[in-house]
């Protein structure tokens, strides 16, 4: 530690000194011109570092006083309102409605279940949001903590509640996710806002 001491207070005295030499010997007494000799031995000595530094200072000077040439010529129109909706009383953002996804992919099975649930398919965008997450919407994705499928039900085998085929069928696991987002969060859309909240559901 000692040898560590003594190299650091050599260093600071060290950057002291030629700080000091610099501002006292190159740029002498307020009002005269720089030595040409000791700007070139303050350069050796400080590098090209502060050389940069100074034509970067200059450059800010110039930009600054080029930025206050700007005047302000008419002010901004808004074209539209935005419209802000909310699902029920829980005011989670509904998603915009756009094409149903493909009916034959886990995503399209989801969608179509989203009505015998009491959901309406403006849920859709928010129930997507929460499962690419969760899982990516592969049948079989498992994380460490041992969660399992499309909805990552914890423990897994919670989804043979909704058939025996909960290891490999995405209608079971998304029939069971649905139910459970059901009875935990009431909708999608407020099961994503308290996944937003916790980063998980």
């Amino acid at each position: 530690m000692g040898v560590f001491l003594v190299t650091a207070v050599i260093a600071t005295v060290t950057v002291c000194a030629a700080a000091f030499y610099v501002i006292v010997i190159v740029y002498g007494p307020a009002g005269s011109s720089p030595d040409p000799l000791a700007v070139a031995v303050a350069q050796g000595v400080t590098g090209k570092s502060a050389t940069l530094l100074e034509h970067e200072r200059q450059q800010i000077i110039l930009e600054d006083a080029d930025s206050q040439k700007f005047t302000v010529t008419s002010t901004p129109t808004i074209t539209g309102t935005p419209v802000q909706s909310t699902s029920g009383d829980s005011g989670a953002p509904l998603v915009p409605d756009g094409p149903p996804p493909d009916p034959s992919t886990a995503q399209g099975i989801a969608y179509g279940l989203l009505p015998s649930y009491g959901f309406s398919t403006d849920q859709f965008g928010c129930l997507n949001d929460i499962w690419t997450r969760e899982s990516g919407w592969v049948y079989n994705a498992e994380n460490a903590s041992g969660a399992y499928g499309i909805p990552q039900a914890l423990p897994g085998d919670k989804m043979a509640s909704a058939g025996p085929d909960w290891q490999t069928d995405p209608t079971t696991q998304i029939k069971w996710g649905l139910g459970y987002i059901q009875s935990v969060y009431g909708t999608p859309c407020d099961a994503w806002a308290f996944w937003q909240a916790h980063g998980w559901y």
